[in-house]
This record gives C-alpha cells, structure tokens and sequence, in this order.
C-alpha cells in the first residue's frame, strides 16, 4: 500500500505531470524542462527526482549532461497503466498541447549552450 501511496503523492502534482507528458515527445535534459515549465532548476530537479524514485522515468548520463526519458522498461504493469491513464488525459489538454508546441520550437544546443567542439 505504501508504493501505491507514494506513487500517486507523486502523481498529484501538475507540473510532474506536465513532465511525463512532454517525456512523451523526446529524452530532454534539465535545461529543456526548466525553459518548458518555467520554473527553478532545483524546483525540476526535485520533480525529476520524485518522477525517478517511482521509476516513472529514467536518465542517461551523455557526457556532462544528463537526459531524462520515460521509463518504457520498468517491468512494473503499474507503470504501464499508470502512462496509459495519463495519455487519455494528455490528449486534449491545452497545457500539454502548449508545452510540446515549445519542445519542438527548443533548439537544446543554443538553450543549454552544449559544447559541440570536439577538439
């Protein structure tokens, strides 16, 4: 009972929803999160943090940045259900149109300032 508890306290804030449903898109990194949502970077870390201790979604260090996808691999059937309750919510809602509206207008190497220079 005490998973089911902590999954849904994590499953009650907006903004964690917000980000599983632009997770839905593509992997993003912290900074592509911060400029969607509008908020601090530890205010999205710690969501980030919440959504990863429930195994909602995972992340993958790629050099010195770190990208977060939904975890699709999780063996837990709760998990899968719990993506498919929210996508018949995601579907119409305007907020969630809004935030991938700008994840695809987001060019991650101009906002996050990556170093492509290999030398």
């Amino acid at each position: 009972m005490r998973t089911l508890t902590k999954i849904f306290k994590a499953l009650s804030d907006s903004n964690r929803l917000r980000i599983l449903a632009i997770l839905k898109i593509r992997p993003l990194c912290v900074c592509e999160i911060t400029d969607v949502l509008q908020l601090a970077n530890s205010t999205v870390s710690k969501h980030l943090s919440i959504l990863r201790d429930i195994d909602l979604i995972i992340d993958k260090k790629q050099g010195k940045w770190v990208y977060y996808s939904l975890n699709t691999d999780s063996g837990k059937e709760i998990n899968q259900e719990i993506m498919d309750v929210l996508n018949l919510a995601f579907h119409e809602n305007e907020q969630v149109a809004k935030d991938a509206e700008k994840i695809n207008q987001i060019d991650r190497f101009t906002l996050c300032k990556i170093d492509t220079n290999t030398d």
